[in-house]
């Protein structure tokens, strides 16, 4: 078996003269990497300026100013600049492949062409609805070309995307739709399934949402419903809403450290930072295929549409679960070249061999996100291209990408990372504020993508109060653990707070105990994530107090605590274990010490 130990991978001389990185090194006479990062963040008015005409970014009216303001935690990016970000994402040439998609085993294309002609059918249909600048528009269905068309529509005509994902129960998608006061959900009838079909409208009828566009036909609907069809309008080309950039576009949930969601917006300057880590990390170019099993209930949904399209690549979007065989012979058939992927997928595909008998000769480059890397999972995913390197690739909702990754210009090895995205900075820190080698990552502002505000939530109290200086230079709080294996060698090891990601979701812990504090029996329950011994994806544990005069049965909570995530929260995340204990371990002031109890979890022999 193939595993880290033996496995890296080297650019070879063809790579680095075709890598993007290398022709913005020529342009600025830089003869390394490490020079282009350095001048990347001592002048990152200059480097986001070459990055708008590497892009082409489309304006109306071009910026003024790259980037004014004084203090770096608010930073006031393209002063005097007009644009729809939207007109970026249709500008290459109408022949060129934008979209290939599966449709029950039958792969399809759209061209960009095609894919601006249904672009203008939704903003004909929203306009008839009487949808424009500021109202927001829920999608909340699985990613596919019907989604992709009808993202870009509602930012077309200036409204806004409330980001659902389709795999939340009827309760989280109420959250959000009162969170943003949304009045239309795109939706469809049912999520297939290898052969289930998942309810899909009867969710979204039961969060309460007013009105719905629904793909699919195969059930009726409510009075005031339009199946998507009918709610199409003409192919007629229609001006998009010119806005300033920092506009919002788009709504995004990301879990803290209580139970309701952080509303986090996304602006027309957020895929700007999204199609620059993948121009410069993922090294995408327009003859490229990109794939990336997602939704745009996740940040890596609007992330894939950006990065593929503002670079005139093409996405490849597959309609089931990607856990199998079927899924290995879409990235053959596709053509895909950039494939991403979260951890425990690939976790998955090694257990099962789902994926070995398809040719992915064609990938060049894999990247992966949402979770820590399992070392070896990682070597294998590698040995399923010929060697393809695995850019490893860690952000945030709140970052438009990320801010730590890799490069083709550099050795890949397994679950490791080799830079600070372009364009930012990090410093590591103990809890004392003292620069370490392991400990919590803190990034030094400011940067394209970077989130300035909110909703309902005061912005600099979530990622700047109380966060020390580094050399004069203000930080931003992030939250995770990172350790600096040596010069430009990192890893993550998960999360410094009560936030957990489990299979590339976000969430916290109080979410969690929120959903699984009514099982019979339970006094109380904490909620931790802990990294197996081999490192990797994060496992679900919840301690449990019984309550007085109860004999505790772990194996009965846990298929009751399971249900209760599962019906309540997300069917995608596993309990690993329940662990029966006297009490919970507090703080003076009685907050629960979950730190001390990953520590003992992770400690027992």
């Amino acid at each position: 078996m193939t595993t880290a130990s033996d496995t890296t991978w080297q650019p070879d001389a063809e790579v680095i003269a075709r890598a993007n990185l290398t022709g913005l090194m020529e342009t600025r006479n830089l003869e390394s990497y490490a020079a282009l990062h350095a001048w990347s963040v001592s002048d990152r008015a200059g480097f986001w300026g070459a990055v708008l005409d590497r892009l082409d970014i489309v304006f109306a009216e071009p910026p003024a100013v790259i980037l004014g303001g004084g203090d770096p935690r608010h930073p006031d990016w393209l002063a005097g600049a007009r644009l729809n970000i939207v007109e970026s994402c249709l500008a290459a040439p109408a022949h060129h492949f934008a979209v290939i998609y599966s449709d029950r085993g039958v792969l399809h294309q759209m061209s960009y062409g095609e894919l601006r002609a249904e672009v203008m059918r939704v903003a004909n249909g929203l306009t008839a609805l009487g949808v424009g600048p500021g109202d927001r528009v829920a999608i909340a269905m699985p990613m596919t070309q019907h989604a992709v068309a009808a993202y870009l529509g509602i930012i077309w005509v200036g409204a806004i995307v409330t980001s659902i994902a389709d795999s939340f129960a009827a309760e989280e998608i109420a959250t959000r739709l009162e969170l943003t006061d949304t009045r239309w959900v795109i939706t469809t009838d049912f999520v297939d399934r290898g052969r289930e079909a998942l309810p899909m409208y009867e969710k979204v009828v039961a969060a309460g949402a007013r009105h719905a566009v629904v793909v699919g036909g195969r059930i009726p609907l409510r009075g005031g419903d339009l199946a998507w069809e009918d709610f199409l309008g003409p192919a007629t080309a229609v001006d998009p809403v010119i806005c300033a950039p920092d506009v919002v576009t788009n709504v995004l949930f990301s879990s803290g450290t209580t139970g309701a969601p952080k509303v986090i917006p996304w602006t027309h300057l957020t895929p700007i930072k999204a199609a620059m880590d993948a121009h410069f990390h993922q090294d995408v170019h327009p003859d490229d295929v990109l794939a990336w099993p997602t939704n745009l209930g996740w940040m890596m949904g609007p992330w894939l549409i950006y990065a593929a399209l503002i670079n005139g690549a093409a996405m490849a979007l597959y309609d089931d679960v990607p856990g199998g065989e079927g899924f290995g012979e879409f990235v053959a058939q596709a053509g895909v070249t950039m494939l991403g992927v979260v951890p425990s997928l690939v976790s998955v595909w090694r257990a099962t061999g789902a994926v070995e008998k398809s040719d992915w000769s064609r990938v060049r480059v894999f990247s992966s996100t949402g979770e820590a890397s399992n070392r070896d999972d990682m070597a294998y995913l590698m040995s399923l291209a010929g060697g393809a390197p695995v850019i490893e690739y860690c952000g945030g909702t709140e970052i438009g990408g990320g801010y730590i990754t890799g490069t083709v210009l550099e050795v890949a090895v397994p679950g490791t990372f080799t830079t600070p995205a372009l364009g930012l900075d990090l410093v590591i820190l103990d809890g004392e504020g003292a620069e370490v080698e392991s400990g919590e990552v803190f990034l030094v502002p400011p940067s394209i993508g970077l989130s300035t505000t909110l909703l309902h939530r005061d912005h600099d109290e979530v990622y700047h109060a109380d966060v020390p200086e580094s050399e004069g230079r203000p930080l931003r709080r992030h939250g995770d653990h990172i350790e600096r294996l040596g010069p430009g060698r990192y890893r993550a090891l998960g999360r410094v707070d009560d936030t957990m990601n489990l299979g590339g979701i976000k969430v916290s812990s109080a979410e969690i105990e929120r959903v699984v504090s009514a099982t019979p029996g339970c006094r109380e329950t904490a909620a931790i994530a802990v990294s197996p011994p081999g490192g990797g994806p994060s496992l679900l544990v919840i301690y449990a107090v019984p309550a007085a005069g109860v004999v505790p049965d772990v194996d009965a909570w846990r298929v009751e605590m399971q249900a209760a995530i599962r019906s309540r929260l997300n069917p995608l995340f596993r309990l690993y274990e329940v662990v029966a204990v006297d009490a919970l371990p507090r703080t003076a002031s009685n907050k629960v010490m979950r730190r001390s109890l990953r520590t003992g979890y992770e400690g027992r022999s």
